[in-house]
């Protein structure tokens, strides 16, 4: 089955072209992945691992032909947060828990709901994920000493402040080189990873011109072993999971968030389509076994995704030989990886910061000056100042508020009258000083749920206070109907039969149907007060009139309404007259 859809007709040609793909993504990798689990609060090989395995399990088990994953940006704040709080072992098991979550995700076909968060959310909690990457890395392009690592955004930046005394020249100039090699490579040197070309250029000035005068891989974190570590299953009690549920459900969510927008990427650059729910089971299936081998979790890299199909990827084998490709270097050289100096991957980091932050997008979203203006910067702040979690969480909120109070004002409520000229029934008629004090007639436009209710509940009052002997309401432009909606329906006909009034409904709609069939409202009405037509529906309202009420009423909203009047008609009469005009909507 894995090698199954995505390998049709695959050939010598396609493998060649995997082979660029894969050698090509696997060097860009290598220092990202580094860069990541530094900037995430491990040591750098955990990252190289995290690349070697979830790159290889996505691209056999993932619903997507071209992905790459790996350590991403956008977890660096919530990996260091459950770093600094419960240490490296815990952030392991956490990510094992996510990738059981992740694996569910897909199992029970979650994949295109995940897709349903608003884009101001998004937009929001990536760019402040950029914010928190750009100035985690401000102290190593600096080369400061004596930080204390602080999960909040203000105190990091407070620690900053308080240590630029400390500021080392030389890693600074460090930096400077690496960034502009970074910043040029792609006009000069395009089909060179500039941030690897920048890495090994400013170590090699740095080890040229400036020996042990920057802190360096080696002298922070050791030196990078060249062999995978062994196969460790962690310890989880009851007790353990209660205490990271928080922490995996938050990297289980950004990991599905983050992996299907690659994916959808990938479509995007391709034509492509993906299977999001395959996909997820791939990014699970990686997420639980990475942790085993000391892999911090992983998702999608767009950047690297991106990659991997301009360099001419033809199936998911370029993505496992990515992951050979950072193998092999991890074998061959990882002790020359411990004299890359911290301050040589900040300025890359801060480079990914910058591409990832869709500055773009969020200038065009504050422009409207709308809701989803204020979702967008809430969340963004929260996000920064606060956590993550926090700023998803409020931001889906005021989200859903907004969608609410969207949904809720395009439900219409009108009053209507047959229009003798021309069949249709019009608000017009009622305008014009029409009204029939036995036959309400309302047209019903629009959702009908929890967030319209007040709405229609406001328009039901005046209608039970003029006591109408007939409430028609004509639902064929409401397409949707929740239990809210559906009770407040309910109590009306209720009301109505105890008053001995009826309702009468026109044009329902299929879900509506289904919805009171299953509650009981359709029967409660009864089916003979159920029409496919406004037409049919006056006729039943008219045989229910109260003809003693007619006397000497000058309404005249209906054609029978003069001989009712005059009681010179039999009901038989304006019966037979309505069934002439089939047309009445």
């Amino acid at each position: 089955m894995i090698f199954s859809s995505r390998f049709n007709g695959y050939n010598l040609g396609h493998f060649q072209k995997d082979l660029v793909a894969g050698l090509v993504v696997g060097i860009v990798a290598i220092p990202l992945a580094m860069a990541f689990a530094i900037a995430s609060g491990v040591r750098p090989e955990y990252g190289l691992y995290t690349s070697i395995i979830a790159g290889i399990m996505v691209s056999l088990f993932g619903g997507s032909k071209y992905q790459i994953a790996g350590p991403t940006g956008a977890f660096v704040p919530v990996l260091l947060g459950v770093v600094i709080q419960y240490g490296y072992e815990k952030l392991l098991i956490a990510g094992f828990l996510a990738g059981i979550m992740i694996f569910l995700m897909g199992l029970f076909k979650l994949g295109r709901y995940i897709k349903f968060i608003p884009r101001p959310v998004t937009i929001g909690f990536t760019a402040g994920i950029a914010v928190i990457i750009f100035s985690g890395q401000v102290a190593n392009f600096l080369g400061l000493r004596n930080l204390e690592k602080e999960e909040a955004f203000l105190l990091n930046m407070k620690e900053i402040v308080l240590n630029l005394h400390t500021v080392n020249i030389y890693s600074v100039l460090v930096a400077i080189v690496s960034l502009v090699i970074v910043l040029l490579s792609p006009r000069f040197l395009p089909k060179i990873p500039g941030a690897l070309l920048g890495l090994i250029i400013s170590t090699l000035v740095a080890a040229l011109f400036f020996p042990n005068q920057v802190s360096t891989i080696g002298s922070t974190y050791g030196a990078i072993p060249n062999k995978l570590p062994s196969f460790a299953f962690p310890e989880i009690t009851g007790n353990l999971v209660i205490e990271l549920l928080p922490a995996a459900l938050v990297i289980a969510m950004l990991g599905g968030i983050e992996s299907l927008l690659s994916a959808l990427v990938a479509d995007g650059m391709t034509k492509g389509k993906h299977n999001s729910n395959k996909e997820l089971i791939g990014q699970g299936l990686a997420n639980m076994v990475a942790p085993l081998f000391g892999g911090i979790p992983a998702t999608g890299a767009i950047a690297r995704t991106a990659t991997n199909i301009k360099n001419g990827a033809a199936s998911p084998l370029s993505g496992v030989i990515h992951g050979v490709v950072v193998l092999l270097v991890l074998v061959i050289l990882a002790p020359y990886a411990s004299a890359i100096p911290l301050a040589s991957m900040a300025p890359i980091l801060m480079f990914v910061a910058w591409n990832m932050s869709e500055r773009k997008e969020f200038a065009n979203i504050l422009k409207t000056k709308t809701m989803d203006s204020l979702v967008l910067v809430t969340t963004f702040l929260l996000t920064v100042l606060m956590d993550l979690t926090t700023g998803v969480g409020i931001g889906l909120l005021l989200a859903l508020l907004a969608f609410v109070g969207r949904m809720s004002s395009t439900l219409k409520v009108s009053k209507v009258l047959p229009d003798p000229t021309d069949k249709l029934v019009k608000p017009e008629m009622v305008q014009q000083g029409s009204n029939c004090p036995q036959i309400n007639i309302y047209t019903v436009e629009g959702p009908l749920f929890f967030g319209s209710t007040e709405r229609f509940e406001e328009e039901l009052e005046s209608i039970t206070r003029s006591k109408p002997r007939i409430l028609l309401l004509r639902m064929s432009k409401v397409s949707f109907i929740d239990t809210s909606g559906e009770a407040l329906l309910a109590n009306i006909v209720k009301q109505f039969k105890d008053s001995h009034q009826q309702v009468i409904i026109s044009g329902i709609q299929q879900q509506p149907k289904e919805l009171f069939e299953k509650t009981g409202l359709y029967q409660l009405i009864g089916e003979e007060y159920i029409f496919a037509h406004t037409g049919n529906a006056i006729d039943k309202a008219l045989s229910n009139l109260d003809v003693e009420r007619c006397k000497g009423c000058k309404q005249f909203s209906f054609d029978e309404c003069t001989a009712l009047s005059q009681q010179a008609s039999k009901p038989g009469v304006f019966k037979q007259k309505r069934k002439q005009e089939p047309g009445l909507i």
